[in-house]
Parts: C-alpha cells; structure tokens; sequence
C-alpha cells in the first residue's frame, strides 16, 4: 500500500508546480521490493526481523526448546541443540539475503530521491535566478522612467516659468496700454 507521499508523488506529473514532480519518475522505487505477492511478502518478513516482538518471539522459543529439552520433557534436541543449530542456520541463511535486498533497494530509492531534490534544487536555483534577473531588469525600467520623469518634470517646471514670464509680461502690457 503506497504511502501518503507515494500518492502524492503518483499525482504530481499532473501539477507542474508540485512539490513532488521531481520524484514522479522514481515512484515506481516506493515498494521495497516492488508490489508483487513476493515483494510485499519479503519487505514484511525482513522489517519484522528488527522489531523487538521478533527479538522477543524468538527467545521466548529458545529458551522453551532449551528448557523442554534440558529438563527431559522431551528428547527431539539433546544437547548441544543440533537441530536448533540448524534452525538458526537456516533463518539466517534465508535472513541475510533478504536483508542485503532491502539495503540494496533502500540504497537505489535514496540515490533517487537524492537524484529528485537535486534536480528540485536546480529548478530552484534557476528559478531564483530568473526572479533576480526579472528585479534587475525591472529596476533598470524604474530607473529608467524616473529618470524620464525627472526630465519631464524640468521641461514641466521650465514651461511653467516660461508661462509665468509671459503671463507677466501680457500683463504689463495690458497694465501699461490702460494708463
């Protein structure tokens, strides 16, 4: 069963801006040991190895069988507990391996998802680049315009000057041809 982040990473490709789309291409990674009746079947036998219920499951039943054995309840496993030697034998032999699979496709799924965030932080980079650029070129507009409107303004203040000039002018005349 595929985690949330698994399902989120499923539906990325369909959002360009989503925070997963880098790892939509390694999904198929999500299952350890991929989504078959094996796969599933392994991934738990070789997760519940670590667990403390197997550590206690299993010398629970060792110390039973050494018990059951010792105190003569029966006699299957005299010492020095051959079969249960054996026992041991083959749960490693079958331990380990799986073990050594799940490392392994851990090892690829990080090396992915590693891929994905390096890429993820290239876009990011890029972007930030493409932002900073679009700030410098809108600066340099800005700049651009007020100088245009420092220009215009002058060419506003001188024409007001000149209108004063000539608004007194007009009215001295007008003043001076009254009198």
């Amino acid at each position: 069963m595929p985690t949330s982040t698994t399902r989120e990473t499923l539906v990325a490709p369909q959002m360009p801006h989503h925070q997963f789309r880098f790892h939509a291409p390694h999904a198929h990674l999500a299952p350890v040991f991929g989504s078959d009746w094996f796969g599933v079947k392994a991934e738990a036998f070789a997760r519940f190895f670590g667990t403390p219920t197997f550590l206690i499951a299993q010398t629970f039943i060792v110390a039973v069988w050494i018990g059951l054995n010792v105190a003569a309840v029966t006699h299957f496993d005299l010492y020095p507990f051959i079969l249960l030697n054996l026992a041991f034998s083959l749960q490693a032999a079958y331990a380990a391996p799986l073990i050594l699979l799940a490392q392994t496709r851990q090892a690829d799924r990080d090396k992915a998802h590693t891929e994905a965030d390096i890429e993820h932080r290239e876009a990011l980079a890029a972007a930030s680049a493409e932002r900073h650029n679009l700030g410098v070129q809108q600066s340099a507009q800005m700049i651009a315009l007020l100088e245009q409107n420092i220009v215009l303004t002058q060419r506003v203040e001188n024409l007001s000057q000149r209108i004063g000039t000539l608004t007194a002018e007009v009215h001295q005349r007008l003043m001076g041809n009254k009198t």
